[in-house]
């Protein structure tokens, strides 16, 4: 009788731990199910390792008033950005398969919806339904075969912006269209063919729930996600998540470690095992994101703002691996000053100065604390770095108008502007094998002199020597995101950070 109560306890665990498995196996979605009749049932499964998901879906169709279609799904409130790669696998049997994202009131197949898709045969569209059995209506993109789809809920306005990866987004608006405010929302396949069941990919897979229009910025925060990206082919990772605002990743130079920045003090994130411990910098407790390893990667120059010295921004330095107090770099009294980067030699940094009433770009002498102007501009230059030789600076200004980027000689001759299109360009930073440079790019529309949390940014790489710019990530962040130096030593990963409500 025992081993018969045994068994049974065993059964009990089992069924009570398998549904907990089964969302965890789905990510960030809660269930996956076939919407309408479908003829063949679907699937669909989560990938941990490279964190993909695949969906396979029947469906005769999602027109008129009925759908058919696979759908993995979860529920959210109020505003929302769903964004993913999507990839068709295989070359499919009918023209008019769908995949993408759609939005619903309910899980029936004649409610109400908004529906981001695009087609085998490249047909992109905003489609929807406005009432229960009513038809349903679209709105064609200009966009053809797009594998980037997101799909951004504003009150009752939805914004679907497709892309072929690398490229920038086409936009399609939908105004006035009333959901409920708690909805599901997910990804598909619908196969427009009963008899078979069509098969995607789905890579970098983001649902963000955004800042409130009104939040104030350095006094209001969201979460934040830790990511790394191959560079080469962008497919993104995160590896650590938390409502805490964490910004600005610098990889270490053994490739172990990441240090960013929280609520002025330094954390090391440990790659091996996902270990988060606090880096010491000692009575230094208030810096702000602008913290970089040496090449060597031996020292560490951080700035913290000083409280004797009317809490301007000052830099010092400390051995890489911290428990050490910090030595002071620029003098007290002169204005605020936040780091950037170091010379190859480590004899000096540079960094934007506030003097003489503008900020310009300064390097400073780490023995004699003699600093020696960079530029001289009315308007902000940011963001200066030495390449690896030490013998440019790259740097953004809005000398011309918008934020772009520019270089010029390790001693501030010969500068030229690397960067020309309608985007405002920031946080120039050099491979090491000095074959790259990325950056981050911030909507056209805000003020150059701007680099604001919260807002649809890009991350973008042109080769070190110059070229045309080519977008290597689709991003909600902004300020914090990619702040420092960030690839990895091989050249082949960065880190950034990107944000969201959790």
């Amino acid at each position: 009788m025992r081993y018969i109560k045994d068994a049974i306890a065993i059964l009990i665990l089992i069924l009570i731990i398998q549904p907990i498995k089964g969302q965890t196996d789905l990510g960030i979605f809660d269930n996956h199910l076939d919407i309408g009749n479908c003829a063949n049932k679907g699937f669909a499964y989560y990938q941990e390792a490279d964190q993909t998901y695949v969906i396979g879906g029947s469906g005769k169709n999602m027109w008129f008033n009925e759908d058919q279609f696979h759908y993995l799904w979860t529920t959210l409130q109020g505003d929302f950005i769903l964004r993913a790669e999507v990839d068709f696998m295989g070359e499919g049997v009918d023209p008019h398969r769908k995949v993408g994202w759609i939005v619903k009131n309910d899980l029936n197949s004649e409610t109400p919806h908004v529906n981001a898709t695009t087609h085998g045969d490249g047909l992109t569209s905003l489609q929807f339904r406005k009432t229960i059995d009513g038809n349903t209506e679209e709105i064609i993109s200009n966009d053809s075969l797009p594998d980037v789809i997101q799909l951004e809920r504003k009150g009752d306005d939805f914004i679907m912006s497709t892309a072929k990866f690398g490229q920038d987004f086409v936009e399609v608006k939908l105004t006035s269209t009333h959901l409920r405010n708690q909805v599901y929302v997910g990804l598909y396949v619908s196969s427009h063919n009963s008899d078979i069941v069509e098969v995607a990919k789905f890579r970098n897979v983001k649902i963000v729930r955004p800042a409130a229009a009104d939040f104030q910025p350095y006094k209001d925060y969201i979460g934040s996600n830790l990511e790394i990206m191959e560079v080469a082919t962008g497919h993104r990772k995160i590896l650590h998540s938390t409502s805490n605002s964490i910004q600005a990743p610098n990889w270490t130079v053994d490739g172990k470690q990441l240090i960013y920045n929280s609520e002025g003090r330094l954390y090391r994130y440990h790659l091996n095992n996902g270990v988060i411990s606090p880096l010491n910098t000692g009575f230094a407790i208030k810096n702000n994101n602008d913290h970089v390893l040496s090449f060597d990667g031996t020292l560490l120059g951080i700035s913290h703002h000083n409280g004797n010295d009317n809490n301007s921004s000052t830099i010092y330095y400390l051995p890489s691996q911290g428990d050490s107090l910090p030595a002071v770099v620029t003098k007290p009294g002169v204005g605020n000053s936040y780091l950037h980067g170091w010379s190859p030699d480590n004899q000096k940094m540079i960094f934007t100065g506030h003097r003489k009433g503008q900020y310009d770009i300064y390097s400073v002498d780490l023995k004699t604390g003699n600093e020696k102007q960079l530029t001289n501009q009315k308007t902000l230059d940011d963001g200066p770095e030495y390449s690896p030789d030490g013998k440019q600076i790259f740097f953004n200004s809005a000398r011309n108008g918008k934020m772009k980027l520019w270089s010029m000689d390790s001693e501030g001759k010969n500068q030229t502007q690397l960067t020309f299109d309608e985007y405002n360009d920031w946080f120039p930073h050099v491979s090491p094998d000095q074959k790259w440079i990325v950056f981050i790019s911030f909507p056209k529309e805000i003020d150059p002199n701007d680099h604001p949390f919260y807002k649809h940014c890009l991350l973008r790489i042109i080769p070190f020597k110059g070229g045309t710019p080519r977008i290597i990530g689709y991003l909600y962040g902004g300020q914090g995101s990619i702040n420092v130096p960030s690839w990895s030593p091989d050249s082949r990963f960065i880190s950034f950070i990107s944000n969201s409500k959790l």
